[in-house]
């Protein structure tokens, strides 16, 4: 069984190890939905740059992940094998036929008939409303009212753009000038899409209605209509110091080739910004950072939400670590060392003053927005890699991950106690992820990190974190995984937080997160769990199931395990195997299932490299443990 297993970890390694760039970092593709390739082609038609055969390549993509299932009904979902979603259906829609494709083509009357049959275009949601004010295809009426003068306001005051999320704060600014402005698409071959409303649009009254997620909503529904009826009254100069301020910001934070947050809906907002003011220096840079997400094959072409290579090359440093693949990892860490964030005070420091920075980005580069699950993954590997000369970057890492602790124990990913609730309920927020609140992934890893380095005046800090996390264990014995799906991710995470902080295995959190993780293994010896798990089905009912296992969640279960002291159980080796056949003939793992979640029932995402360098750390620590006396997990990842 080892000869194998020796085999596998030896042919896996080297795949990953061939992957690595020239100068010792990693990047996947990391793939969305249809949504984003498809604003893609509407922002060229926007701005009048169309390139013709990018955009056919596109077509083929955006055809290729149609879906034509019973419960998709001929639209677009929101991962591969997910049910119909009206939004980013309407927007693939707008963009094939924007491309070419005939509204009286098979594949276009699908979608439009299952687009029709799920209340039409005009019950989307809020982005893809804005989306066809901007074309004119809808009216402005459709869109809530967000007044570019709220970021004018002082901390006060309820609304604020510095009580929203990163994501919300770089996407909103320069999204509100372009709502403020009434910014039209130059949209050259004047294409709408009328048949997508089931009647006429000056019929239409009721653009933004319930059901409302609690009674704040009728509240910020009545405030909206008060709000529609002054706005034209605001007086002229406050509106113009609010445009001139949502200007500067954005150019402070433009990033370079890079862009606004490094995300994709700030950056095509910010460009479709710059050239409405015909600032052409600062509109090559935001268009510029939007290409280089471009993902371009011989056959198809698609558009990325945003790029990852910090996240990627810190996690294929644990995975090569494992398998002993050191002289690969020090130049993983020497590619790391210049991208920890040192110099800027970036939003964050709101909520933490005089916290020195010292985090990495999700991206190449995002000064103002480093990530706090990044920082503590990035630094667990430098701390056991255990070269002194990233003593410092440890150091500042250490520094910052303690500043930014939420006053109830727990972690955010970029901003601390960013948890004001009410604001997901303005009609702006129908997608419910306008905020960045404490989760259970990025706390557990921030618990693990700490606990790797083992400081003893840290321990507080540790022990508030095992605190929440004991909290937010579910009923069923798992933890919600908020940035990877789903209970699979996050008990994974969790389990492995506690076994670094000294948790006992037989403590009770840790055994019913193990019976649990151990009931969900599947026939065929894997894990595996669908994004339907953050769907509205009664709890439980999908947690950590799927139609197939998956590479990368049946190595995540595996590592939780052995993290609980279970290397030697049947469950484990039985996960190994599964591993061991599911390898390809180049010696890793693909999976066409998306891994990961934006924004739970909104925005899903496919890491291409987790099963790349995942399912090497499991089969590697596997070999590892089943080797050692104690069978004894040793590091907080």
């Amino acid at each position: 069984m080892f000869e194998q297993l020796d085999n596998a970890i030896s042919r896996a390694r080297a795949a990953l190890v061939g992957e690595q760039r020239h100068d010792g970092h990693y990047c996947y593709e990391l793939e969305a939905d249809a949504t984003i390739p498809a604003e893609y082609v509407l922002l060229e038609h926007h701005l009048d740059r169309i390139d013709e055969a990018l955009e056919q390549k596109i077509g083929v993509y955006l055809r290729r992940i149609q879906g034509n299932h019973d419960t998709n009904r001929g639209g677009w979902p929101l991962f591969h094998g997910g049910k119909f979603d009206l939004s980013a259906s309407v927007k693939a829609y707008y963009a094939l036929k924007i491309i070419g494709d005939s509204p009286d083509a098979p594949h276009m009357a699908r979608a439009r008939a299952a687009i029709l049959a799920h209340g039409g275009a005009e019950r989307a949601n809020v982005f893809t409303r804005i989306q066809l004010a901007l074309y004119g295809a809808a009216p402005w009426e459709a869109c809530p009212v967000v007044p570019i003068e709220a970021v004018l306001m002082p901390d006060w005051f309820p609304f604020t753009m510095r009580k929203v999320s990163y994501w919300s704060r770089t996407v909103m600014t320069p999204l509100m000038y372009l709502c403020a402005k009434r910014v039209r698409a130059r949209n050259p071959r004047q294409v709408y899409v009328d048949e997508l409303f089931t009647r006429p649009q000056s019929e239409i009254r009721d653009w933004i209605r319930g059901p409302y997620k609690s009674a704040w909503g009728p509240v910020f529904k009545g405030l909206d209509s008060v709000l529609r009826l002054a706005e034209p009254y605001f007086p002229k100069a406050s509106r113009e110091k609010a445009v001139r301020k949502a200007i500067d910001w954005t150019i402070e934070r433009l990033n370079g080739e890079d862009g606004l947050g490094a995300i994709y809906p700030a950056m095509a907002n910010a460009a479709m910004m710059f050239d409405h003011l015909g600032d052409a220096a600062h509109f090559d840079i935001a268009f510029g950072s939007v290409k280089k997400l471009l993902v371009v094959k011989d056959d198809e072409a698609y558009c990325q939400p945003c790029l990852s290579p910090v996240w990627d090359t810190a996690l294929a440093g644990h995975a090569l670590m494992e398998a002993g693949a050191s002289e690969a990892v020090g130049p993983a860490c020497d590619w790391l060392i210049p991208r920890q964030i040192l110099d800027v005070v970036g939003d964050w420091a709101d909520n933490a003053p005089g916290v020195r920075p010292g985090g990495w980005a999700f991206q190449y580069a995002n000064a103002h927005y480093p990530d706090v699950d990044d920082t503590a993954v990035a630094g667990m590997l430098l701390h056991r890699l255990g070269d002194p000369k990233h003593a410092e970057a440890i150091a500042r890492a250490r520094e910052w991950i303690l500043g930014m602790q939420s006053t109830n124990g727990a972690w955010g990913a970029f901003d601390i106690n960013n948890d004001r609730q009410y604001l997901n309920h303005i009609p702006f927020a129908d997608h419910g992820a306008l905020l960045d609140p404490p989760t259970e992934d990025v706390s557990a890893r921030c618990v693990s990190f700490l606990a790797q380095l083992g400081y003893p005046e840290d321990r507080a800090a540790i022990e508030r974190g095992v605190k929440y996390l004991r909290q937010t264990q579910m009923p069923d014995g798992s933890w919600f995984g908020r940035w990877g799906t789903n209970y699979i991710y996050g008990t994974w995470s969790v389990l492995c937080a506690l076994n670094a902080a000294g948790v006992p295995h037989a403590d009770p959190a840790i055994l019913r997160a193990t019976a649990w993780l151990i009931s969900k293994q599947r026939p065929d010896g894997g894990w595996g769990e669908d994004c339907e798990s953050y769907g509205d089905a009664p709890a439980g009912e999908f947690h950590g199931v799927a139609e197939q296992s998956l590479p990368s969640q049946t190595a995540w279960a595996l590592l939780g395990l052995m993290a609980a002291g279970l290397a030697g159980h049947e469950a484990v080796a039985r996960g190994v195997g599964f591993l061991q056949a599911a390898q390809d003939e180049q010696g890793s793992w693909t999976e066409a299932a998306y891994n990961a979640v934006g924004f739970p029932r909104v925005f899903y995402l496919k890491y291409h490299g987790y099963p790349r360098f995942f399912p090497l750390q499991a089969l590697a620590r596997y070999k590892t443990l089943m080797a050692s006396n104690d069978r004894q997990v040793k590091f907080g990842f």
